[in-house]
């Protein structure tokens, strides 16, 4: 392999040119802001670039300090979250702003270990800060980088086995000039060219370096250990409408999809619901019918859902009576395909 520093000067060269335009990413030359580092990174957790966007851009303009973060009401930045999963990344997100408001003065700490402290950083998200906000040499090792790893040295171990020493190897090349824009090269030439499917090796700044190319190993590493098959439930969920509103619910803090707004449900389970059992979960009596079926994928599970519908059942003061158009964009995406289910223009509810 070349020696390091050429290595890092090609990779480096080749990101100032072909550096992604991201709405969280400064300009050669700009400071980056810490807390816009920080959300992005939140929201980027298990979540594509284009998909946190959008997001980004309505968090900033609606919050565009953590102060502003940090004084917003839980259930208002639960609503925004909506569609963007994992919602305990949601309810840290909270309790990290109001952190770095009560416990810092709104500024966030410029080191690995100061990052590291606060709620619900963990360490990848610490390093990314820590380099990208503050220029720190920290080693970041997201997906994209085990990957141009795996391939840049032939790592045949596979996935998650060889997380050590994927991230031993990246930590190899870091140094303490220009760290922020190192981590990002790594993670753009992960995303652009040395993608998990059809590499394009040809146009890889370190194609010369990899020894997974030169062993014709490149488009199937990493390798990973075969998963287990996810485990499958079911449901039934509830929809009662009054004056073109419907009934939801605010769910526990804890648990799945805690603390958001949500559609009544039974409990999840191994077994289908036969419909007798399933209307003693109704928030209410009436005359309830079935309005179609919908799958949906968790981390850890599958869930098929029917989905019932009322126009004639009492809901109870529990109740949160809200738009359609407003239920859909305030609820996670499980409920939100049910009530775009509802909106059909076929039903007749």
């Amino acid at each position: 392999m070349t020696s390091v520093p050429r290595l890092r000067a090609r990779l480096l060269q080749w990101y100032d040119k072909h550096r992604r335009a991201l709405p969280w990413r400064v300009l050669p030359g700009e400071t980056a802001d810490p807390y816009r580092i920080w959300l992005s990174e939140v929201m980027l957790q298990q979540t594509t670039t284009v998909h946190a966007a959008p997001y980004f851009q309505a968090f900033t303009r609606r919050w565009p300090t953590v102060r502003d973060l940090a004084a917003a009401p839980e259930a208002e930045v639960m609503a925004a979250w909506a569609g963007l999963g994992y919602y305990a990344r949601a309810r840290n997100l909270i309790a990290c702003a109001r952190a770095v408001a009560e416990d810092h003065g709104g500024v966030f700490p410029d080191t690995e270990e100061g990052l590291r402290a606060l709620p619900g950083l963990g360490p990848y998200t610490a390093a990314a800060v820590a380099a990208i906000a503050f220029d720190r040499p920290a080693n970041v090792v997201d997906g994209n980088v085990e990957r141009v790893m795996a391939r840049l040295f032939a790592v045949e171990t596979p996935l998650p086995d060889a997380k050590p020493e994927l991230k031993r190897l990246a930590q190899s090349l870091v140094r303490n000039a220009r760290p922020g824009d190192w981590a990002q090269a790594l993670m753009d030439l992960g995303a652009t060219v040395c993608r998990p499917r059809a590499p394009d090796c040809p146009a890889c700044p370190l194609r010369s370096d990899c020894r997974g190319l030169a062993d014709g190993l490149a488009a199937r590493l990493p390798r990973r250990t075969v998963k287990a098959a996810s485990p499958h439930r079911y449901g039934v969920v509830f929809a009662i409408f009054r004056d073109s509103r419907v009934g939801l619910v605010r769910r526990p803090a804890r648990g799945m999809l805690g603390g958001m707004l949500g559609l009544p449900t039974t409990p999840w389970r191994a077994a289908p619901w036969p419909r007798d059992e399933a209307l003693g979960h109704a928030p209410a009596p009436g005359s309830w019918r079935s309005v179609g079926e919908m799958s949906h994928a968790f981390t850890h599970f599958t869930l098929d859902l029917t989905v019932m519908a009322s126009a004639e059942a009492h809901g109870d003061g529990d109740l949160i009576w809200t738009p359609l158009d407003a239920a859909v964009a305030q609820t996670p995406s499980l409920f939100a395909k049910a009530l775009r289910l509802l909106a059909s223009p076929s039903l007749d509810i």
